[in-house]
């Protein structure tokens, strides 16, 4: 489905909906479902609800277009919609001051990959032969024996790694936990950190049977996992708890992504949905326990399953299906995720098995943590006035682990109309079975389940005497040398750069400013002009009457006298001579129209100037060295004979009439005018001229303002 938008550019606002895009869709529009509802009560009596709901339905909506969008160029406007509008959700609380930082910093990592992006679809656009994503799917070996194949994979690959918090782009989104708890069960569960694997799995048929293909995405997608397992393990505040568990899960979908034979497709995608809602249910989980108790401390919270008992319901049900616990979703996604681990041969196996048993090891102790110490442990706080949040705060949240019990109990609906069309348009091929009982088989898969969840349990065990005080010795080695840190000492870099060519650039003073413009532009226009254009001199000096030679003589003659004033009024005046002689000239070339144009903005420029000198001084107050004069006048003779330079080069190419001869034919037709100049201005490029003219009008009111100005303070004085 779709319409023409840029047809010179082959850019269409086309759509398409596949099994790809529909489980995506649905995510997006069920879990922001449950997120406006939640949000209701979570803010009540928030002056900025109103500000909230639309922010939040303008990310929807934009994350909607992206995974429905069947166009690059489409896509990308999108990709940067969800952007800008998750800067504007993560700085919610504006007024805080590590809001702002924080969006600030989301927006640039985000935005930075979104830039790279660009160029690859570009590039993709360009080498597939159309910018239809369907086409280029079709046309996916043409794309992939190109020789601009690489990068172009590597552009687009800077762009979904950034979006989803890869490694070593994924400091951003734990620092983007300052946003609010709905903000961040949306956007960090299944929406905008999601964008990434989306595109990596919309592009997965073009690349995704190449070499680079499967070294770069699987190595990401280790490192992002083993970061977000060891960084979890040294936090203590819930909501950085499960932003480090995102970040593990999605380095997991990439390294399903990056193996990408059928079983690994197969595990990212049912993944893919557990995560999505075992992690949504505890990011809210985790408001509420903050709505009720202002603390996710889990150090200090404890015994909650006697005041929130729904709360503890929905808890344990997500807690319990991230841990990878039957009956639960999550327990199939992890049992898949090693059954393609196990389908690789040799070490890659060995590694990949290895890997995602340390990191379900690691989702196992996180969650008992979140369970065991935010709702069954002892609590150092209050909490006799705790009870339980509204309905509309717990409902989605039981829902969503409600939800992945019965997808595990009834698996047939989840296979047949969301995993296998999924998996079927990455792959071509439908999916396997994932039937809950596979998992109670004494298979490989079931007994490295057990293993991980042993392992788990020993790392709760030590967490809160060993891990805890471990790991925190090693916060200043991290600060100083991680990802974050290489951002933090780029953007002072950058602020350091910024300031030191402020002072050099714009330092106040007007003839420096007009200097620098004068030899930038010479430099360059001159270089150009001499490097790609040969210089044709005329043969013969043109035949030009004795007046007009004489009236050449003023234009020189007056441009000297204008130097060597003394008062502003001589210069201005002397200006006017300048400009009168110019227009004389075009009086004789026949341009009376062009000629009296002149005329009246260089007698409207003298006049204007000559009130505004009455506010300055007669004589300059502004002695100029002998080496000044020399510079100025060697700038100006230079830039003077650059633009000689490249009038000679204009002449010798041929004049071609098209335009001359276009506008002559239609201003009586199309403009009513006979007069073809004033026609162009008024009718073909009728809104320039206005701009034109509002600058113009503009420029009066400031100087205007200014002359009061100055008037008025005098008198006060």
């Amino acid at each position: 489905m779709g319409t023409t938008w840029v047809p010179e550019l082959n850019i269409n606002l086309s759509f398409a909906l596949d099994g790809l895009s529909a489980i995506f869709a649905l995510l997006i529009t069920v879990l922001g479902t449950i997120v406006v509802v939640y949000a209701g009560p979570y803010f009540e009596n928030h002056r900025d609800l109103g500000r909230f709901y639309v922010l939040l339905l303008s990310f929807m909506a934009s994350m909607l277009g992206l995974v429905l969008s069947d166009n690059v160029i489409l896509l990308y406007i999108f990709w940067e919609l969800t952007t800008f509008t998750s800067f504007l959700l993560i700085g919610f609380e504006n007024e805080n001051k590590e809001a702002r930082k924080n969006a600030w910093q989301a927006i640039l990592v985000t935005t930075a990959g979104g830039l790279a992006l660009l160029a690859g679809l570009l590039l993709l656009g360009r080498i597939g032969g159309s910018y239809e994503i369907s086409t280029l799917l079709a046309n996916g070996s043409t794309i992939r024996d190109h020789h601009l194949q690489l990068p172009t994979l590597i552009l687009i690959l800077i762009g979904a790694f950034t979006k989803s918090a890869q490694f070593p782009f994924h400091f951003w989104l734990p620092n983007a936990m300052v946003a609010p708890t709905p903000v961040s069960a949306y956007l960090h569960s299944a929406t905008m950190v999601k964008a990434g694997i989306y595109l990596l799995a919309r592009f997965f048929p073009i690349f995704g049977n190449t070499e680079t293909w499967f070294y770069v995405v699987s190595t990401t997608g280790v490192l992002t996992m083993l970061t977000g397992s060891f960084m979890a393990l040294k936090q203590t505040d819930l909501k950085l708890l499960l932003a480090y568990m995102t970040i593990m899960a999605l380095g997991a979908l990439t390294l399903l992504l990056g193996i990408g034979n059928k079983e690994a497709i197969t595990a990212a995608v049912v993944f893919l949905i557990a995560h999505a809602l075992y992690k949504g249910a505890l990011f809210l989980v985790a408001g509420s326990v903050e709505h009720e108790t202002g603390t996710r401390d889990v150090l200090k919270l404890g015994g909650l399953f006697r005041k929130m008992r729904l709360t503890t319901l929905a808890a344990v049900l997500g807690a319990a299906s991230m841990a990878g616990l039957p009956p639960l979703l999550g327990f199939i996604g992890k049992e898949l995720i090693y059954k393609a681990g196990l389908s690789l041969a040799g070490a890659a196996s060995i590694i990949f098995v290895i890997i995602a048993v340390v990191s379900k090891a690691t989702a196992t102790g996180v969650s008992a943590i979140l369970a065991f110490e935010g709702f069954f442990g002892v609590p150092t706080i209050a909490i006799e006035n705790v009870k339980e949040v509204s309905p509309g705060m717990w409902l989605g949240p039981c829902f969503l682990g409600l939800l992945s019990l019965g997808f595990t109990l009834f698996p047939g609906f989840l296979q047949d109309l969301i995993i296998a069309p999924a998996v079927s348009a990455m792959t071509g091929t439908a999916a396997n079975g994932i039937g809950l009982t596979h998992g109670f088989e004494l298979s490989t898969p079931l007994m490295l389940s057990i293993l991980s969840v042993g392992l788990g349990l020993m790392i709760y065990s030590v967490w809160r005497r060993l891990l805890q005080p471990l790991l925190n010795r090693l916060e200043p080695w991290i600060h100083s040398w991680g990802p974050a840190a290489f951002y933090n000492h780029s953007v002072a870099a950058l602020m350091n750069f910024a300031r030191f060519q402020t002072r050099i650039l714009q330092n106040g003073n007007l003839r420096s400013y007009l200097m620098r413009v004068f030899i930038t532009i010479g430099g360059l226009t001159g270089f150009t002009t001499l490097y790609y254009s040969s210089i044709s001199w005329p043969q013969e000096l043109p035949d030009i009457a004795f007046f007009v030679w004489g009236i050449l003589v003023l234009i020189p003659i007056g441009a000297i006298s204008a130097v060597l004033a003394t008062s502003v009024l001589m210069a201005v005046t002397s200006l006017g001579v300048v400009g009168y002689a110019i227009a004389l000239v075009f009086v004789f070339y026949g341009a009376p129209d062009l000629a009296l144009t002149q005329f009246l903005v260089e007698t409207l420029t003298i006049v204007l100037v000559a009130l505004l000198a009455m506010r300055l001084p007669d004589e300059y107050d502004y002695p100029l060295s002998s080496m000044t004069l020399v510079q100025d006048a060697g700038i100006a003779i230079g830039f003077g004979t650059v633009m000689a330079l490249v009038l000679l080069t204009v002449l010798k190419f041929p004049f071609d009439p098209y335009l001359s001869n276009y506008f002559a034919q239609n201003s009586l037709s199309s403009g009513n005018g006979r007069n073809i100049v004033n026609v162009i201005l008024v009718d073909f490029r009728a809104v320039d001229t206005w701009g034109e003219i509002t600058v113009l009008a503009m420029s009066g009111l400031g100087a205007f303002a200014l002359i009061k100005f100055v008037k008025g303070r005098a008198i006060s004085e």
